[in-house]
């Protein structure tokens, strides 16, 4: 397969296109590549032998941003296979065939269907074949081969960069290195100059140069002054095509500013200074300030003053303020009018950072004269010390001196002083001070171990001119007195075992004391000797502020005594000395071998009986069990008594009036609150039951007597209608309709009936008079069986 290209455009490519060519003419105008040569004779094997190729030109140039209406010819692809006659195919595949680069399958005729940037691909790879058009078999092997895009002089140098800032110290030497600055050409740089680019200065001259090749930004002035000009704005423009005209070019800012250097000594703006200080001036207190100019910033304008000499060196000091670079002149020592009124004083500002460099234009320091005038004032008075401290003994009785505070009239009049105290606090209400002495007493008993020191304000005025008043602090410490008997530091759990062998101790004890140290440090421990010897421990002091308690028995047994009481003597060492008695609780308790503590309880009796900690444990679990089984049996024994039926009547004398409760299933049976249902039973018996139980009737009913002989043959349809007359005609019913069911069941016999029903109208002698006392819950059944009558409303 032969490959020729036209895109030949500079000279270089021009020779290639030339070679190529003239090469192609020796050999009827193709680049061949040979294919595999297969032969097929009868009788014989085929045969693979190794492709021979020719020359191969495999690269293809296509110009980059190509705007012409036609896509772009890039080459041609030619097989030694094609006769012309359409029989070969051309298959172009790889990056960008079909969309960017298109192939006529029959001339193998390539061309570039968009504009390309070189910028974003320099080259593409493809693969071309040639196929015969019948059989779809490839002639040859593939091919590869690249199209390059060629550049052409399409981007501006940029700088990435900018802009640019940038500092270089005043006074520097002409020449100095500022800044490099780089632009960047998207441009191809091995072809030709469209990636070349040179620097030059736009803006920024005579004071900055800048080297065309490198980029490299330089001072051009010598002692360029940062008091003169501080900020210097500088373009820099890079062109490409080495410069030449038709280049394209892109510019930045560089801002470069001068830092300072020491160049400037610092200069006071007068050589003389007046300053007035009144007398009253407190010490420590800034009475004024002064301040050197220096035309310098930051650490180069830094200043230290001092005081160089002068009459009031001792009296007045000075100091720098690092922010304002000011000299502080503060008050040492009082200043009295009457001693000294007027100071001459020598201030020297000088700078703290020097640069020998430029030392030549020195000395960097300045020195000016302040002279201070002291101004008379009434002060108040001034007491003899800054402050005060008393003592005094706590206990002591109101009305004691503490001590005497002292103050003067400092001015040459001398007024008289009056003293009071500062009742701000509470504290200060504790003391009393005598007005004229300035004595200080107490106004209250004081109790050491409450409070130790107590801190108060004593004010003294002139009588003259009361406004002025000056104050004191005074501290008093209230003193210790031995007013606090010793005790146990602690409350001592002591455990002895019984195997405790003679001599041994069972704990050591302390004490403590709220008095001071020097009333109540040293401690003596001793049994009580108001009691008789004690045959079981004896006590031993250490001499140390602690006692050890022994025992001096062979063995205790918590059978005969568990607990034992021993009395403890404590007294202090403080004059005079005092004393308290505590009581040690001693428990007595089993032990292992190794003295750790088993038991000190109950059960350690039940030990001693044979009993270890399992039996316990499976006593007590039976134990458990059985209250489980005895509560189990009272549950079913409640709830069986509960499943029991009730009888009906509990009684002969339980007589319910017209509530009977029936098990059965019936529907009519329960309707007996209008009526009585034994007279539904037994129409007989209906001539007993004068009117309804529950309520009084206000009439009477009609008359139903009747001989007893007419009774055994009366007529059921007589005693309904009897009924209904009576309901129709009693104004206690209900004002609504009733259903009444009759189920007489014939006449009795002659045995009698045995049911509770006709209980209900037998008349019984018991007075039910007292459920009237039963209070308001009992008042409707007093009312139907007492004599009480209904409240009735009308």
């Amino acid at each position: 397969m032969r490959i020729t290209s036209t895109s030949c455009i500079c000279p270089v490519l021009v020779c290639l296109c030339f070679v190529q060519r003239c090469y192609g003419a020796a050999h009827h105008g193709s680049i061949k590549v040979t294919r595999n040569q297969t032969k097929h004779i009868e009788g014989e094997t085929e045969v693979h032998h190794r492709p021979k190729r020719g020359w191969v030109w495999n690269q293809f140039f296509v110009l980059e941003e190509h705007m012409g209406p036609d896509p772009q010819y890039v080459g041609k692809l030619h097989s030694n296979s094609d006769k012309g006659d359409g029989s070969v195919k051309y298959i172009l595949t790889g990056e960008g065939a079909g969309t960017i680069f298109i192939i006529d399958d029959t001339t193998g005729d390539i061309h570039s269907t968009k504009s390309l940037d070189r910028e974003q691909k320099t080259h593409y790879v493809l693969h071309a074949q040639a196929i015969d058009r019948r059989t779809n078999k490839p002639l040859e092997p593939e091919s590869e081969f690249i199209i390059k895009v060629q550049d052409i002089n399409d981007n501006a140098p940029k700088f990435t960069d900018g802009p640019y800032i940038v500092t270089v110290p005043e006074m520097s030497e002409m020449g100095t290195s500022v800044l490099q600055v780089t632009a960047t050409d998207a441009d191809d740089p091995t072809y030709g100059n469209s990636a070349r680019v040179v620097y030059s200065i736009l803006q920024g001259q005579p004071y900055f140069s800048v080297d065309p090749k490198t980029g490299v930004i330089r001072t051009a002035l010598h002692n360029m002054d940062r008091e003169a000009r501080e900020h210097y704005s500088v373009v820099i423009q890079a062109k490409d095509m080495a410069g030449q005209v038709g280049g394209l070019s892109g510019s930045t800012t560089v801002n470069i500013t001068l830092t300072d250097v020491n160049d400037n000594p610092p200069r006071f703006p007068q050589k003389h200074y007046q300053l007035y200080v009144p007398e009253s001036a407190q010490v420590g207190s800034a009475v004024g300030k002064i301040k050197a100019n220096d035309a310098d910033t930051g650490s180069n304008a830094d200043m230290k003053y001092t005081i160089i000499n002068g009459n009031g060196s001792g009296v007045f000091s000075i100091t720098t303020d690092k922010e304002t670079r000011e000299g502080i002149l503060s008050l040492k020592k009082p200043l009295n009018y009457e001693k000294k009124k007027s100071y001459t004083l020598n201030i020297e500002g000088a700078n703290t950072h020097l640069d020998f460099r430029f030392s030549h234009l020195g000395p960097f320091k300045d020195v000016t004269m302040l002279k201070v005038i002291v101004g008379d004032v009434d002060e108040p008075p001034l007491f003899t010390m800054p402050f005060y401290v008393m003592e005094v003994y706590e206990n002591a009785k109101i009305g004691t001196p503490v001590g005497t505070v002292t103050a003067h009239d400092p001015d040459a009049a001398n007024s008289l002083v009056r003293y009071f105290i500062d009742h701000n606090t509470e504290e200060d209400r504790y003391f009393t001070i005598d007005a004229s002495t300035g004595t200080i007493k107490t106004a209250k008993i004081f109790d050491r171990e409450e409070t130790p020191w107590y801190n108060i304000t004593v004010a003294a005025s002139e009588i003259d001119n009361p406004g002025l008043v000056s104050h004191v602090p005074v501290g008093v410490r209230i003193l210790d007195v031995n007013d606090n008997p010793p005790e146990l530091a602690r409350d001592y759990d002591v455990v002895i075992c019984e195997n405790t062998k003679p001599g041994q101790v069972i704990q050591t004890i302390t004490a403590t004391d709220k008095d001071d140290s020097a009333n109540g440090a040293r401690f003596h421990f001793s049994l009580d000797e108001g009691l008789s010897l004690n045959p079981n421990f004896t006590l031993r002091n250490n001499e140390d502020n602690t006692a050890s308690i022994l025992t001096k028995r062979r063995r205790y047994s918590r059978t005969s005594q568990d607990i034992y009481y021993l009395p403890v003597l404590i007294s202090d060492g403080g004059m005079p000395p005092l004393s308290s008695s505590s009581t040690l609780t001693i428990r007595v308790c089993a032990c292992e071998r190794d003295g750790r503590v088993r038991t000190c309880h109950a059960e350690a009796l039940l030990s001693s009986a044979g009993l270890s900690t399992g039996a316990l444990i499976a006593i007590l679990l039976c134990i458990v069990i059985l209250l489980v089984f005895s509560l189990a049996i009272v549950v079913l024994f409640i709830t069986l008594r509960r499943s029991k039926k009730e009888p009906l009547i509990i009684s002969e004398e339980d007589v319910r009036e017209n509530v009977v409760a029936y098990d059965d299933e019936g529907g009519g049976e329960e309707d007996t609150e209008a009526f009585d249902i034994t007279a539904l039973r037994n129409p007989s018996a209906a001539e007993e039951l004068k009117y309804r139980r529950d309520v009084h009737p206000e009439v009477k009913p009609l008359s139903r007597h009747h001989p007893s002989s007419s009774l055994d043959s009366i007529d059921v349809q007589e005693f309904l209608n009897q009924r209904l007359a009576e309901a129709d005609l009693d104004p206690s019913v209900p004002p609504y309709d009733s259903l009444q069911t009759y189920a007489y069941e014939g006449h009795r016999s002659e045995g009698g009936s045995i049911s509770s029903l006709d209980s209900a109208t037998t008349h019984s002698d018991q007075d039910y008079n007292y459920l009237g006392d039963w209070g308001p819950e009992f008042k409707k059944l007093a009312e139907l069986y007492g004599e009480v009558e209904p409240e009735r409303t009308t």
